[in-house]
């Protein structure tokens, strides 16, 4: 299943790859058609080159280029499956009319979720304190969990305003008050349809008032003291998508964010035990994604992959063997055998079973070439024939690099006895590039306080630091600061022995790191 993944690309490519009827909830906070200068919000080249593609033309530009990924959302929904589109008044009537009406149709509409936060805003108007969420369906049978919340002051039961605690009605009779109490008793009757829940809120066993959640949250914005601030000025609190992947969705089932920003749809849904899948062209949404993604994750938490356009050549090199030749292969596009041993060298095939064989090294020789040529001569000899008789390719050998003998017996074997055998660097196959060189340094500007700075080295320009300030390698890199530009930090810590961390993240999402030990001393009285 292609899920647990956070993919650095363009959402839409990736959309028209997946599989039909698949995901259980989308949910999407697309760019908000308003002024240009606040939609570029990372500002690296993944960022820039999508905000050229939305912005150049108008609302009708605008809407096309929204249009034609929700149309790739509504394929790849299962029937069960619900779509939350997070807009604003800048283009809200046109997304709900020209977009959402028109793919899902108007009968499958079901809720305009107005989320309204406290946020001073100044101007000749009336302060603008609200996002619509547009949410819709696929189809009539669809996943809905309700949600119960406390009610606010504007929703007061009848029990909170004098009414008779003693009873509730069910079939139209009044219950004695022990029904109220019993929450088996309750839940059975709404089931049933015969409790009215708009004469009397659901009751709890231990006496709470619950209402069910209306269509307008007041949820806190994230101000800039909150605790889950990132940096991303766009973050969406954890409790707005906790609410909503709790009633659309169950675990088990698989959630997609194809704009995913900060990464809080994915993080949440991670919590909640749910599949997720998260897509964002920029390098920096991704990685900080990712390190929100590390920093809730233990031995116990279910693995996700982190797919770039670009691989850490040091990853590749190391990478389990086994692992290896299965990724390259199907990168290929070939079948990589189910089987470990006893393969004859032959480690997958094409579609049209030429063999192919990995090698995950530099330099190739000759002999590598002579073994395979036997290899593939005994593992189908009539095919082998065949190819050689039709002068096609006989097979395939894929590494980092191949040596001057090899070359040159592949150019022998062509010239003189007709068989073809095709060297397939792995740089051809994938876009590989080392990662960053960090170097970290820490001085001492009085007691227990020191200045932090980290420079690194890459192929391409450095995109952002990030810190751990106690970083413990068994736990792997926890950051507490995600996004630095400058890489440079003052701290106060406290006594004790500390390693300090440091992560580079380069434009191509190639990440390096280097730590430091450090022996604070207790400040002197």
């Amino acid at each position: 299943m292609f899920v647990n993944k956070l993919i650095l690309g363009d959402n839409l490519e990736i959309l028209k790859g997946m599989e039909t009827d698949t995901i259980d909830l989308i949910y999407l906070d697309p760019p908000f058609f308003s002024n240009r200068n606040y939609e570029v919000i990372w500002g690296d080249d993944g960022e820039v080159r999508s905000f050229e593609d939305r912005w150049a033309g108008g609302i009708e530009h605008y809407i096309a280029w929204l249009n034609e990924r929700v149309i790739q959302m509504h394929r790849i929904l299962k029937p069960t499956g619900s779509i939350f589109l997070h807009c604003d008044w800048h283009a809200n009537a046109y997304i709900r009319v020209d977009i959402l009406d028109k793919i899902f149709g108007a009968s499958n509409f079901r809720n305009e979720i107005v989320w309204f936060y406290r946020r001073w805003t100044a101007g000749k108007t009336f302060q603008r304190m609200h996002d619509n969420i547009y949410f819709y369906t696929k189809s009539s049978s669809f996943k809905f969990n309700q949600i119960f919340v406390e009610p606010t002051d504007g929703q007061k039961t009848k029990q909170e305003k004098g009414w008779d605690r003693n009873s509730v009605m069910i079939d139209g009779k009044r219950q004695p008050q022990l029904l109220v109490y019993n929450q088996q008793k309750v839940d059975e009757a709404v089931k049933a349809g015969k409790i009215n829940l708009s004469e009397f809120a659901r009751i709890h066993q231990l006496g709470e008032t619950k209402t069910t959640a209306p269509d307008v949250w007041e949820i806190n914005y994230l101000n800039s003291q909150s605790k889950e601030r990132i940096g991303y000025p766009t973050q969406k609190p954890e409790a707005l998508l906790q609410r909503i992947i709790e009633c659309a969705s169950n675990e088990g089932d698989t959630v997609l964010d194809p704009f995913v920003g900060g990464g809080t749809t994915v993080v949440v849904a991670d919590k909640l035990n749910r599949n997720w899948i998260g897509i964002d062209q920029s390098v920096a949404a991704i990685r900080v994604s990712d390190l929100r993604l590390k920093n809730q994750h233990n031995l116990y938490s279910t693995p996700y992959e982190l797919i770039l356009r670009t691989y850490s050549y040091d990853l590749l090199r190391n990478k389990n063997a086994f692992e290896f030749e299965s990724f390259i292969i199907e990168q290929f596009g070939g079948i990589p055998n189910s089987k470990q041993h006893a393969d004859l060298g032959i480690d997958g095939k094409m579609p049209d079973n030429t063999p192919i064989q990995v090698k995950r090294s530099e330099s190739i020789g000759r002999n590598v070439i002579d073994n395979f040529k036997s290899a593939i001569e005994r593992s189908d000899k009539k095919l082998f024939e065949k190819n050689k008789a039709e002068g096609k390719t006989v097979g395939y050998i894929i590494a980092f690099s191949f040596g001057r003998g090899a070359i040159e017996e592949v150019a022998r074997l062509k010239n003189k006895e007709h068989i073809i055998i095709e060297l397939k660097r792995v740089g051809d196959i994938v876009t590989y590039d080392k990662p960053p060189k960090v170097k970290l340094t820490a001085n001492e500007l009085e007691q227990s306080k020191y200045a932090f700075e980290a420079t690194a080295q890459s192929e391409t320009e450095i995109e952002f630091f990030s810190w751990d300030f106690n970083h413990k390698p068994e736990d792997g890199f926890k950051a507490e600061i995600y996004l630095d530009k400058e890489g440079k930090q003052v701290r106060k810590l406290k006594p004790g022995k500390l390693q300090i961390a440091v992560e580079a993240v380069d434009k191509s999402g190639l990440d390096g790191i280097d730590k430091i030990k450090l022996n604070v001393k207790e400040e002197k009285k």
